[in-house]
């Protein structure tokens, strides 16, 4: 269910024929404005990207679309993993953002946005719930000390 609603999310911005001639999501504004704008969408855009590759490199034969344990599995703490548990998730989000501040009307970015973190929830409890049977207290420690998605946040 949650990658579906994830799906949902993308969907949301990236089918959505473009329809409006400004940068600005929410209205037009000043050309510096709608640059700033730009500028920042390509910015989160190439960190989220990266961030997703070095994450998933860093996972190597542990990462899966679906959740699972492989044989040999360790709980991985460091690369970016230490400032989030999910970092996957956070790149993708950031790529979710870039793609709807340069594409989408304001309310479809805004569900996506909804669907996104939706479907997130759902997978990330999906998933800690086998790194905590896997770990136990050691994935304990580590949820404790790193945030889930979001640093400061979730």
């Amino acid at each position: 269910m949650g990658l579906l609603l994830q799906a949902g999310a993308y969907f949301c911005v990236w089918f959505h024929p473009l329809q409006r001639r400004e940068f600005l999501p929410i209205a037009s504004g000043p050309q510096a404005a709608q640059w700033a704008m730009a500028v920042l969408t390509v910015a989160i855009a190439v960190a989220s990207v990266w961030l997703v590759n070095v994450a998933a490199r860093r996972l190597g034969k542990q990462w899966a679309l679906a959740a699972r344990l492989v044989e040999g599995h360790t709980l991985i703490q460091d690369g970016p993993y230490r400032f989030v548990r999910n970092p996957i998730y956070a790149g993708m989000f950031g790529m979710l953002l870039a793609t709807g501040l340069a594409a989408a009307q304001w309310a479809l970015l805004l569900a996506a946005v909804v669907l996104f973190i939706a479907g997130t929830y759902i997978r990330i409890r999906s998933e800690e719930r086998l790194l905590r049977e896997a770990f136990g207290s050691e994935f304990e420690a580590y949820a404790r000390k790193v945030p889930a998605l979001i640093p400061g946040i979730y």
